[in-house]
């Protein structure tokens, strides 16, 4: 499976697997299932349970083509309606845990999903569904046509790499900051204090928490109000991630 990088708006790289061939083709077939059960049951009371079948019949070719289209439209317009209202997910990716995101990182918008949907004609409706196979099979980022033209990816959220894996630290909304000097350090050098930091937590290795503590102060300026050195390192990361999120 592919690995896509995307950054934050905190300037944060978070990984993510793409969704394999067979993920997209489950959230496909069931977003299929869905609309051919919209098609049958709506077929049926028009046509049948409301006697409109003989009618139809005798109308001309361009008005059974209109009348076609308004009561299939829903069906239609399933995909790219279904994206906007719940980001990125149909009710097929909903079930299969898939979503679209773009790899810029930045949340798909309703132009990505009308691309995505457009080119469904050429991915999937043309020479049933090849074209689409072929290009995700053979993408690095495991894109279809139409994600290589809307710059977006479809991502399984089964494997979402955790916070824990980031610089990114759980604040709530009433947080207060302790070291406001914190702003001096980089995301790569908090990058590199947090899984410093968490390894030797792990395994109680002092010395080295000791050093990171004497490090922090060095650079930043900041002194060890907290007392404890683990204590201080937490509210670093909490800080930081303070300070660059409301900025």
């Amino acid at each position: 499976m592919s690995e896509l990088s995307i950054n934050t708006t905190q300037n944060v790289k978070i990984n993510f697997i793409a969704a394999s061939v067979g993920e997209r083709i489950g959230s496909y077939l069931i977003d299929f299932a869905i609309k051919i059960a919209y098609i049958i049951v709506i077929s049926l009371i028009v046509f049948y349970w409301l006697g409109f079948a003989d009618s139809f019949y005798k109308l001309d070719s361009w008005s059974k083509i209109a009348i076609i289209l308004f009561l299939y439209f829903p069906a239609i317009i399933y995909s790219i309606t279904l994206e906007s209202i719940f980001e990125g997910q149909t009710f097929g990716k909903k079930l299969v845990k898939i979503k679209v995101v773009k790899i810029d990182g930045y949340q798909a918008g309703f132009g990505d999903y009308l691309m995505r949907w457009f080119f469904r004609i050429i991915d999937i409706s043309f020479f049933y569904g090849i074209v689409a196979l072929i290009a995700v099979i053979s993408s690095k980022k495991g894109q279809r046509l139409g994600d290589m033209v809307a710059g977006t990816a479809v991502i399984t959220l089964k494997n979402k790499i955790n916070i824990s894996h980031t610089i990114l630290e759980e604040i709530g909304n009433a947080y207060i900051p302790t070291y406001p000097l914190v702003i001096k350090l980089s995301d790569n050098d908090m990058r590199i204090i947090k899984e410093t930091f968490q390894r030797a937590d792990v395994k109680n290795d002092y010395e080295t928490i000791q050093k990171l503590v004497s490090k922090i102060e060095s650079v930043t300026g900041i002194k060890n109000q907290s007392g404890n050195d683990r204590d201080f390192l937490r509210i670093i990361l909490k800080d930081y991630n303070f300070y660059t999120q409301n900025m």
